[in-house]
């Protein structure tokens, strides 16, 4: 297969992945990521739907590239358009379980499914997402990558949490698991270039 096919490819499976797995953390009520507790927040004080401020939200932090002079890609701009979208579709077919059981199986498999989604659309090599973009921006102005990424997660977690959005058991799985998580898969979902013949 092209290599450029394989990497348009693997970014659209991941955006698409990365959309469904958001909503399977939504739906088990135990807490989300802490960008979608933000978007919660956001969804639960303006009656806007969850997926269309995914979307706006996206659209803001595109603006605070321009200071840090980050430049998108195609990968960027999909990541943006796709997710929301993606996530208020599956939020209309994903039920919600009555059980804690049931719950916590889709704590388990939404986690699981955005690293995956993150292994597919960062391992294509077509730009980050607006949100990663922005800890590389700041992590390029010399601020520590850790520091960077903590106090980005930690500000919107307690906005979100602020305006209403779900904070739960599931918040600190999710924060536990997604590095190791994303760890293992991306090296092994990155699209490798391709050999001379």
């Amino acid at each position: 297969m092209d290599q450029a096919l394989r990497r348009g490819t693997r970014l659209l499976c991941g955006l698409a992945l990365y959309g469904v797995s958001t909503a399977l953390l939504v739906r088990a009520e135990l807490g989300a990521d802490p960008w979608t507790v933000f978007a919660q927040g956001i969804a639960r004080t303006t009656q806007v739907s969850l997926g269309v401020v995914v979307l706006l939200v996206s659209a803001v932090v595109f603006g605070l590239w321009l200071p840090l002079r980050q430049r998108p890609g195609v990968g960027t701009l999909a990541n943006a358009v796709l997710v929301g979208p993606v996530l208020d579709q599956a939020l209309k077919v994903i039920p919600a379980p009555q059980t804690l059981p049931g719950r916590l199986c889709l704590l388990g498999l939404g986690t699981v499914g955005v690293a995956v989604a993150t292994g597919l659309y960062i391992g294509a090599g077509l730009g980050p997402g607006p949100r990663d973009g922005l800890m590389t921006g700041l992590a390029r102005l010399g601020v520590p990558v850790l520091l960077a990424r903590t106090g980005i997660e930690f500000s919107v977690l307690a906005g979100g949490g602020l305006l209403g959005g779900t904070i739960g058991i599931g918040t600190a799985v999710y924060a536990l698991g997604i590095g190791p998580l994303v760890a293992f898969f991306l090296p092994r979902l990155a699209v490798r270039p391709d050999r001379p013949s």
